[in-house]
């Protein structure tokens, strides 16, 4: 399993994902940048992601959601902060409803995904950090550690294929 660290503090506000890929960081850069690929390990693997809109670019946004196991529709969206492409994104992640209009009663996270050389391959940080101790802990209640985990996890899958 890729995954091999996750931390949350609710003082920092943070959740901090680290996993570790036998690919070099170009080829994880691309499971992000290509919409397609992005669809296989966004979402849980009983959740699975489909993307409407995908621009990797500042001040673009990727929309997609995820169809649960009774056919029900989850919708969510990034707005991208910055990309140092292959090294980093750093994007606002939120819930939203079926138009992709943000949805405020839920929190938004503002993420930071980094992939550097490691070990002749990729380590991955992901940190995703909330505007409060209750937001963070409202992921954390809606299983955000597990889901997170197991969409990761499958990205092994993907780069195997």
């Amino acid at each position: 399993m890729p995954v091999t660290d996750v931390q949350h503090d609710l003082d920092t506000l943070t959740l901090t994902i680290t996993a570790d890929f036998a690919a070099p960081v170009e080829r994880i850069w691309q499971v992000y940048a290509d919409p397609r690929q992005l669809e296989k390990v966004w979402g849980p693997p009983t959740y699975p992601a489909t993307v409407v809109e995908h621009s990797l670019t500042p001040g673009g946004r990727v929309t997609y959601y995820m169809t649960g196991p009774e056919g029900e529709k989850f919708a969510g969206y990034w707005e991208i902060v910055a990309v140092d492409e292959p090294g980093s994104l750093t994007f606002l992640d939120g819930f939203a409803d079926e138009e992709f209009t943000p949805n405020t009663e839920l929190p938004v996270s503002k993420n930071v995904y980094t992939f550097t050389e490691h070990d002749g391959g990729t380590r991955a940080t992901y940190v995703s950090t909330y505007e409060s101790a209750d937001a963070l802990q409202q992921v954390l209640d809606m299983g955000v550690v597990e889901g997170a985990s197991s969409a990761i996890n499958q990205i092994d899958d993907l780069l195997a294929s």
